[in-house]
């Protein structure tokens, strides 16, 4: 008892003494000397005002029209990541002309000092852009570790990592699955065993081939199809014979054999009809096979949902062996050395492969993995094209002289139209190697 009562004693005088330090005697005036009484409300502080964003304008250059709804929103997503995280309000200029302008558009603008922050181009151009100076050494930042080591390897040049690679792939041509199916045909492995082919659709009204002409980099996908297997399975120091002037393209005229094979059975009018156009064609069943790259799948399924989408190796000659699958790395993203916001460029470079964000996109857009961040199922036609690779029947797609494959493609439309013969073609890409080599020599000595 007696403890209770003095802790209740102990506890009132606290109460007083507490009361009274806080009090104070209301009768007693404080002295001149005296501080002024602590005011017994409390202030709160006003809270901080945020800083205002950061403004950065980003100009980034795609060859990627098809693909613009989703890389515009994949671009809001960023934007929205790079003001949460760092509070800079980004404003992105994306340009994305079509493939056969986007080339000489972009060249003009670097030799103009115009550069944009990003822009993208094809990983076989990366010694051009190289050694005139246009590309940063990329290999320290984040994207660029994630990478898986062969995809890594396609786009380093001198010992350094220069551009992002996008989209890595296995190609030959497009061929309609369920058709195929439906006339109990499988993909061809020789030039005869196509003859057969194109016979057996024909019989059933169907047009063997689909062309679209209207665009030149379409048909000159017949010419990197063809090219490539006989290069590379018949003339592996083809390139470099060239390089050194001792060499012809009609050492390798035999790429025409499946050129002409193609052109002589496929659609009607095809300088009427652009990719686009070609696409929703092949997906709507007026050809059963297409010398494209499954970067054309998505434009394929926006138009039939349900089709089929077959990659095979396209023959080049009567040895199965020839006939091989495509493995390259094509459009690259890089960072222009002039950016004058590249902490800002490079943090979009590195979104491209972010390990939450990046799977969503490279499954919409149809890519490949290229990553360790990428955890997606792969495309039917992806599992098949890789079978090829898997079987030994690949090869690396070929890097030629900068202007070679732009020239290859406008005399392929010639000799579509017969303007241009075979010799003429021959004579005038030897020609056109030759300068494009000897320029190269030039720029490099100028830049050295």
């Amino acid at each position: 008892m007696k403890k209770i009562i003095n802790a209740s004693l102990i506890a009132v005088v606290l109460l007083m003494v507490i009361s009274g330090c806080g009090n104070g005697n209301k009768n007693t005036e404080p002295s001149a000397s005296s501080e002024a009484p602590v005011s017994t409300t409390t202030s709160t502080p006003e809270a901080a005002t945020p800083a205002k964003p950061t403004k950065v304008e980003l100009n980034v250059f795609m060859s990627y029209p098809q693909y613009k709804d989703q890389f515009e929103a994949y671009f809001e997503q960023f934007k929205a990541k790079e003001l949460a995280d760092k509070n800079i309000e980004v404003t992105i200029k994306a340009e994305m002309p079509n493939s056969d302008q986007a080339k000489q558009i972009l060249q003009t603008r670097l030799a103009s000092n115009d550069s944009p922050d990003l822009f993208t181009i094809h990983a076989n151009d990366i010694p051009t852009y190289y050694n005139a100076g246009y590309l940063s050494d990329l290999a320290d930042q984040p994207a660029i570790k994630s990478l898986y080591e062969p995809i890594k390897k396609t786009v380093t040049y001198d010992g350094k990592v220069v551009v992002l690679p996008l989209e890595s792939s296995t190609w030959g041509y497009l061929y309609n699955k369920k058709m195929f199916k439906d006339l109990g045909l499988t993909p061809p492995n020789t030039l005869d065993e196509m003859k057969v082919v194109i016979e057996k659709l024909k019989a059933a009204s169907i047009a063997p081939f689909q062309l679209a002409f209207q665009e030149s980099w379409v048909p000159q996908l017949m010419t990197a199809q063809s090219l490539g297997g006989i290069v590379s399975s018949q003339h592996p120091d083809w390139i470099e014979k060239m390089n050194a002037g001792q060499a012809s393209y009609k050492d390798i005229a035999a790429i025409f054999d499946i050129i002409d094979l193609i052109n002589a059975n496929g659609t009607k009018k095809p300088f009427e009809v652009g990719n686009e156009a070609g696409a929703a064609d092949f997906a709507n069943g007026k050809s059963a096979m297409w010398v494209q790259g499954p970067w054309n799948a998505d434009a394929i399924l926006k138009v039939n949902a349900d089709f089929e989408i077959g990659v095979a190796a396209l023959p080049v000659s009567n040895n199965a062996k020839d006939t091989m699958i495509n493995l390259s790395t094509s459009t690259s993203l890089a960072l222009s050395p002039a950016s004058k916001n590249k902490e800002v460029a490079l943090d979009l470079l590195n979104y491209i492969l972010d390990e939450k964000d990046s799977s969503a996109l490279f499954e919409q857009l149809k890519f490949n993995p290229i990553s360790t961040v990428h955890q997606f199922k792969v495309s039917p036609w992806v599992e098949e094209s890789s079978a090829y690779v898997a079987n030994g029947q690949a090869y690396q797609d070929l890097s030629l002289p900068n202007g070679v494959t732009d020239e290859q493609a406008k005399l392929l439309q010639s000799y579509y139209a017969k303007t241009v013969t075979k010799e003429d073609f021959i004579a005038t890409m030897d020609k056109t190697w030759a300068a494009a080599v000897k320029a190269a020599a030039k720029e490099n000595l100028s830049h050295g």
